[in-house]
């Protein structure tokens, strides 16, 4: 009979960083490029004169493994060939002293959770909340956070999608210049504190959905190519050099990026992923598309784990290859988000006709995105210049888009980061609350949405570098030339007054228009719950046009039973619908000859 192996580690049994698949012993990394790595350890602690230096042995794949062993709390790094300075992990979970600083242990099962209930939370019927933890509260950290799910909940939010994490350099910004891609930004508190939010989270049924950035590392910080190829070098993007996902070595780059979605999913029990810029995720030369790898990796995590796990692409594409599932011939991602919908929305109600706006300002447009998902699906692009898109195939549940009407992107890359608040009336806030939560889409609130928050939210930074300030800064200019924005409107993004003044204003919901606004995304979000037909994601069951007795009038049908009505004009309509008032914004009165709305107004009626 064969004795079972021992499960004693020849080095310390703490999991300090993101081995992959736990196949090998701590503080084991890969680095090809250099001929000679050491491990550098310090007792958490210690001073200047506590380091100490252990050989590491390189196997013939690139690892090397140190020939000590090296157990406790330390902070550690790699010495690299005869660099006396060292190095942090590349698969470092925490970074105490910032993203050029040295790493230190953190083991991630040591944390002693309290979701053994949570079964997960499937994005079909979600609603999700999307927010960045340096902002959404005045603390701007993630225990802070915590206090404010509550809210949350009774909006009626079933997702909380936190902008990227990751490490990176300063104390402030967005976080899509990440280059510790498994480390939780100190300044929002950490690993355990990631681990706290997700697990109140969870107590309060809400899933949590983690906004990653596999596409670049940021410009400050990434030292990740003096171990090895994870970078194109011989190509050049408009955030540097993309990822080697099909180059030579580009397999360890590959499991690096899939590793670390094991370990968001798996060790800090997060629910799903929204995958940052997918176009820019380039792998010409691989049979295998990084993205079908990832997703059949997660769906083989989810199946061990039990519970659902989603991937959502950005992509303005218009490519449902994306979610097409991989029996069909697709990539077999939950779902991506749909910028036509925000298009749409906002050239209608506000009248924006500039850059990307110029084909979606006609209620037409409108109607058919509520209907189809897609407005773009073959059709010539007046932005691109050119055809673009192609037609969702026949049975695509509408819940695989994801719409809003205000998002990080269409919010932070306008010129003065003002909000549809800036540009709407108390009326044109209440239509576009309910275009977006009545669609058969899975619908997303950016933080503050909800009650229409009058604070902006701008791009800010705090790069320490000066070149590089100036860089972004220059960058962001040529990006607006297209859409006709005043560049005199661009707050620095380096003043701290920028970022402070992006803080949401929480004594805005109990008050005046606010709190109006958030009863109405109350209502509506209850009316979503309440009613299947709202609920329905079957795209052939919604049926969207506009009236033919007034051109300003959308007519959405959502099943049998359910009708929408938004008048987007200025002058009265008799819609001639009648039935159940179960919503009104706005002016709404009904006659023997059915409902009539006033300027900027909406209904919600089930069917006589």
């Amino acid at each position: 009979m064969t004795e079972p192996a021992s499960l004693e580690s020849p080095l310390s049994t703490v999991n300090v960083s993101a081995t992959p698949d736990d196949t090998r012993p701590d503080f084991a990394v890969w680095a090809p490029r250099p001929a000679r790595v050491r491990l550098w350890t310090r007792p958490v602690g210690g001073s200047a004169a506590d380091p100490r230096v252990i050989d590491m042995v390189r196997a013939e794949d690139g690892w090397w493994e140190p020939d000590l062993p090296a157990g406790g709390e330390l902070d550690y790094g790699y010495l690299l060939d005869d660099d006396p300075t060292p190095r942090p992990d590349p698969r470092t979970l925490r970074q105490p002293y910032g993203v050029h600083g040295v790493s230190r242990t953190y083991d991630p099962g040591a944390y002693d959770w309290a979701d053994e209930a949570w079964t997960g939370r499937q994005l079909a019927g979600s609603v999700i909340y999307e927010l960045h933890v340096g902002t959404f509260t005045p603390e701007g950290t993630l225990d802070a956070a915590i206090g404010r799910l509550d809210h949350l909940v009774d909006v009626g939010v079933d997702v909380v999608e936190l902008m990227p994490v990751a490490a990176f350099n300063g104390p402030r910004g967005w976080g899509y210049d990440g280059v510790h891609w498994y480390c939780v930004h100190e300044p929002y508190g950490g690993p355990q504190a990631y681990q706290r939010f997700v697990d109140a989270c969870h107590a309060r049924g809400l899933a949590v959905m983690q906004d990653v950035v596999y596409n670049h590392w940021g410009p400050s910080g990434n030292y990740l190519p003096l171990f090895a190829p994870y970078l194109d070098e011989a190509t050049d993007t408009p955030w540097g050099s993309p990822v080697n996902l099909d180059g030579p070595e580009s397999d360890e780059v590959r499991r690096y990026v899939i590793d670390n979605a094991r370990t968001w999913l798996r060790d800090f029990h997060v629910d799903g992923l929204r995958i940052d810029a997918v176009h820019a995720l380039s792998d010409p030369g691989q049979a295998l598309d990084i993205l079908e790898e990832l997703a059949s990796e997660v769906d083989a995590l989810s199946a061990f784990l039990g519970r659902p796990l989603a991937l959502v692409a950005e992509s303005d594409q218009n490519n449902p290859r994306l979610f097409v599932p991989r029996e069909a011939g697709g990539y077999g991602l939950s779902g991506q988000w749909a910028d036509d919908f925000h298009h749409a929305v906002v050239a209608n109600l506000t009248g924006e006709v500039a850059g990307y706006y110029a084909d979606f300002a006609d209620p037409d447009a409108l109607a058919y995105v509520l209907a189809h998902g897609f407005l773009h699906d073959g059709t010539f692009s007046t932005f691109r210049g050119r055809r673009h898109g192609r037609p969702l195939p026949p049975q695509t549940p509408g819940w695989r888009l994801v719409v809003c009407a205000d998002n990080h992107d269409q919010i932070g890359n306008r010129a003065a980061g003002d909000r549809l608040r800036s540009r709407l009336d108390e009326r044109g806030l209440a239509l576009a609350a309910v275009l977006t939560l009545t669609s058969p889409f899975t619908p997303m609130i950016f933080m503050g949405e909800e009650w229409g928050a009058s604070t902006p939210w701008a791009f800010f930074t705090s790069h320490p570098e000066e070149d590089l300030a100036r860089a972004v800064t220059e960058g962001r200019r040529a990006e607006f030339a297209r859409m006709d924005w005043d560049h005199g409107q661009i707050p620095d993004p380096q003043v701290p007054q920028t970022f402070e003044a992006s803080v949401l204003d929480w004594s805005e919901p109990g008050r005046g228009p606010y709190a109006e606004q958030l009863e109405l995304v109350r209502n509506l979000l209850l009316l979503r719950r309440s009613w299947p037909d709202l609920g329905d994601p079957r795209l052939e069951r919604t049926q969207a046009y506009v009236a033919p007795q007034d051109e300003h009038l959308v007519v959405m049908e959502r099943g049998e039973r359910i009708i929408v009505a938004v008048n987007l004009g200025e002058r009265t309509v008799d819609t001639g619908l009648a039935g159940e008032l179960l919503l009104g914004t706005g002016e709404v009165s009904q006659g023997p000859d059915g409902v009539r709305l006033g300027s900027r107004s909406a209904v919600v009626l089930q069917r006589s």
